[in-house]
């Protein structure tokens, strides 16, 4: 226990350091993959492919590389942001291709016939997908949604080797300091532990109030 009771704030600093990633960039992914997902079945070619092209390269990319690319890659063309930024757009736009995935899934499910119906009353595209299929696409896609940000959480340790203050890099710290990897471990897998199941939590909540009974 001494090598948590004696660095509370270490561990506290790492993992709400790593609630902080998981939030902003499941916020970040949920946003552009419910966007994708639209392209993907909009009626516009140039979207379509757009949205294609995003979701294979990102899903076919390894996260590793992709924070190297975005990391270190984009201060090259001038833009300059605080690593941890850049942390959430590699996370975020990386999730984005899978959450996209999930909800152009649900979206199949629901009936031709319901996008038709919307478009003989005079509603566009836009207003269909928005306010007919999503909707009740939603229902169907809270399971792999939180399964895809559960595993969010889980590749937020890749952030902490580019310096960004997050719940696994605290081990280089407690190694210098001579305490024991295993147990530095060890509570660093509860504290990943805590907020993966935070997440679960959350969605059998949301599930159970607006999931399709199976």
């Amino acid at each position: 226990m001494d090598v948590l009771t004696h660095n509370w704030s270490l561990y506290g600093k790492g993992l709400l350091g790593t609630v902080e990633l998981t939030v902003f960039a499941s916020l970040l992914a949920l946003g552009l993959g419910v966007i994708m997902a639209g392209f993907r079945v909009a009626p516009v070619g140039s979207l379509r492919a757009f949205g294609t092209v995003w979701v294979t390269v990102l899903r076919n990319t390894p996260l590793t590389l992709l924070f190297f690319a975005v990391l270190l890659g984009l201060p090259r063309f001038g833009l300059v942001l605080p690593f941890d930024v850049f942390a959430i757009l590699a996370l975020g736009c990386y999730t984005s291709a899978f959450i996209c995935e999930a909800v152009r899934s649900g979206i199949n499910t629901v009936p031709v016939g319901q996008g038709e119906a919307a478009r003989s009353l005079g509603m566009t595209f836009a207003q269909t997908l928005g306010t007919v299929v999503l909707p009740q696409a939603f229902r169907t896609v809270i399971p792999p949604v939180g399964s895809t940000l559960i595993a969010l959480a889980k590749n937020s340790a890749i952030a902490g080797s580019f310096s960004v203050v997050e719940l696994l890099g605290s081990y280089k710290t407690l190694n210098e300091l001579g305490y024991s990897i295993i147990w530095s471990f060890i509570w660093i897998a509860v504290g990943y532990l805590i907020v993966t199941l935070t997440i679960s939590a959350l969605f059998n909540v949301l599930e159970k109030r607006w999931g399709v009974a199976r």
